[in-house]
């Protein structure tokens, strides 16, 4: 963890000299010459590429990272980017990493809220999603969901469970930005609505449609399946 807030903070140190596309490839250079340390393999065998516990992580780490607004100014005014820049570099390891790698539960009627990976196929039509970005704190609503609030089920006295779920999400991004500061962005939001671009930016874009989700990010970015495939037949090679 502090190995990737170093780095996050190296590259955006290097914005203030350097091109985007530079820093992007100096931080996959940086991976790869990582891992091909560190990890254990054959050499060009990719299906024997395994990293140890403590590296394990590392490599998620830098592919939220590229993909970031501290990296991707696409759409933010140079004092946006600025801003989020000086805070990443002032703030402690456990804010940067949730900067870097967002975190995101899942609220539903099967239990307490859990943590989820951060991906498409987390967006179910029947939970309520909370993200936190540090910057932004998002509550998501799927489409079954939205769709029960709007018929108002909520103000009925036989759905008190529904009620309760709807009421959760929102308790706890309360008490997240009662306890930052700079006090975050508060976005309530529904499935295929347009607020909802704030919590499908930061997901990986994996092959959506399964496990109750209809969900799809049109995007060029790579998923994270696929950057792992590069890393590991790139680190092997001699």
């Amino acid at each position: 963890e502090c190995a990737a807030v170093l780095m996050a903070r190296a590259a955006v140190h290097r914005t203030d000299t350097e091109e985007t596309t530079d820093i992007l490839r100096w931080l996959d250079r940086s991976l790869i010459r990582l891992c091909g340390k560190f990890a254990e393999y054959r050499k060009d065998d990719p299906t024997s590429f395994q990293l140890s516990p403590e590296f394990s992580i590392y490599p998620q780490f830098m592919f939220h990272l590229r993909r970031s607004h501290f990296l991707q100014v696409f759409n933010s005014s140079p004092d946006e980017s600025a801003y989020r820049r000086m805070i990443l570099v002032r703030e402690n390891t456990t804010n940067s990493l949730v900067m870097i790698q967002p975190a995101l539960l899942s609220y539903s009627f099967h239990g307490p809220p859990e943590p989820v990976l951060l991906d498409v196929s987390s967006i179910q039509q029947n939970t309520i999603l909370l993200l936190d970005t540090f910057f932004n704190v998002v509550v998501f609503h799927g489409e079954t969901i939205s769709s029960w609030r709007d018929q108002g089920y909520q103000d009925q006295p036989d759905h008190e469970n529904f009620r309760n779920l709807l009421q959760a999400p929102k308790d706890d991004a309360q008490i997240t930005m009662e306890n930052r500061f700079p006090v975050p962005r508060y976005i309530v939001c529904d499935q295929h609505k347009s607020q909802s671009r704030f919590l499908l930016a930061v997901l990986n874009p994996s092959s959506g449609g399964s496990n109750g989700s209809n969900q799809q990010i049109f995007t060029d970015d790579v998923s994270l399946k696929v950057f792992m495939e590069h890393l590991m037949k790139l680190s092997v090679q001699g």
